[in-house]
């Protein structure tokens, strides 16, 4: 009597091909060709977690950038005074009270003036 695998390699296949659900044509049908989109699917969704990250660094800088010239002070003399004041608020935060609280974001730019 011949002895196969078959129960563990089939349910291997269905755990991969489910992992490849909705995915377009060939790709979420045939074994070879969803394991090729799924192994590239994982490895570009770590990298992308990390990006991500860079993205919203980015666009908060670019937000406290824009706030802080209407107040007539550049970012980098910004960040520089907020930091010589002693004043630990992050990129996101300081974003945050740009757009919600414009009176709140002037004082923190006098005091990175004053700084």
């Amino acid at each position: 009597m011949r002895v196969t695998n078959a129960p563990a390699s089939r349910e291997r296949r269905r755990r991969r091909l489910a992992k490849a659900k909705g995915f377009y044509g060939a790709r979420s049908k045939l074994f070879r060709t969803a394991t090729e989109a799924v192994d590239r699917a994982m490895r570009l969704s770590t990298i992308h977690r990390k990006l991500k990250k860079r993205d919203y660094r980015q666009l908060w800088i670019a937000r406290v950038n824009a706030a802080s010239r209407a107040e007539g002070i550049s970012y980098s003399k910004l960040i520089a005074g907020l930091i010589k004041a002693g004043v630990t608020l992050n990129r996101k935060m300081l974003s945050e009270i740009a757009i919600h609280d414009p009176e709140g974001f002037k004082t923190l730019v006098d005091i990175a003036k004053n700084a």
